[in-house]
């Protein structure tokens, strides 16, 4: 199955292509950059670049997977309309996966997927005391939803079960788990997702309908509805 993934979500940009080859499947091309801004002006022209690494055209793809949020609204609306518009063009199913559970499989990849009795938190700051969380207690089916939650009120409603925390929002977890006195372990406070592990992950994934993204926070700027802008004199 020949595959396009990307992310653009939150601190960084990916893609990579999976393709079918006479060894089976595998991760074709990759390219990953950091960055805070500048994603719209940087997807398009990574996507072709391991496009033309994977010796891949458009017409060749099985399916496009990209990454829906939590992130940034800008991130997040950068992604769901790249995979519209690509896949538009070019008949290619879509799979989507949250964000954080591409997180979830990129840290199982570094640590291995046993966690033993504990249960895999990834956690994103969300700003303002606040994460982006989804708990896995296996890979294939997370344990919920992804939530935004006050980081300690996500404390409180975690302290009953052993945890390991990765991302962002790994240490406001903690931190809040050590004020009802649970200690937990955090790993990998630095972690973004990455378009190699989304590719790996979509081969699973179910084709959706529509590519809707996941926004768990209203925008900070709304219009002003109570004020009518006055017309100049004809």
């Amino acid at each position: 199955m020949n595959i396009l993934a990307f992310d653009t979500c939150l601190g960084a940009v990916s893609a990579a292509v999976r393709r079918r080859g006479a060894q089976g499947d595998q991760v074709a091309a990759h390219a990953r950059e950091i960055r805070e801004r500048g994603h719209a002006e940087r997807l398009m022209p990574m996507i072709a670049e391991v496009m033309a690494t994977a010796g891949l055209g458009f017409a060749d793809l099985d399916r496009i997977a990209v990454t829906v949020g939590p992130g940034t609204f800008t991130g997040v609306r950068v992604g769901v309309s790249a995979a519209r518009g690509l896949a538009l063009a070019s008949g290619a199913e879509v799979v989507t996966a949250s964000s954080l559970a591409v997180m979830a499989r990129q840290a199982a990849d570094e640590l291995g997927t046993r966690f033993g009795d504990r249960t895999l938190a990834v956690a994103v700051d969300a700003r303002r005391g606040s994460i982006y969380l989804q708990l896995f207690a296996d890979l294939d089916q997370p344990a919920g939803p992804a939530q935004l939650l006050d980081a300690a009120d996500a404390a409180r409603q975690l302290a009953s079960r052993p945890l390991l925390i990765v991302g962002s929002g790994a240490g406001l977890l903690a931190d809040g788990l050590a004020g009802v006195g649970i200690r937990a372990e955090v790993r990998f406070a630095d972690l973004e997702p990455d378009a190699r592990a989304l590719a790996r992950l979509a081969v699973d994934l179910a084709p959706v309908v529509s590519v809707e993204p996941l926004y768990l926070r209203a925008p900070d700027v709304k219009p002003q509805r109570d004020r009518v802008l006055e017309r100049a004199p004809e």
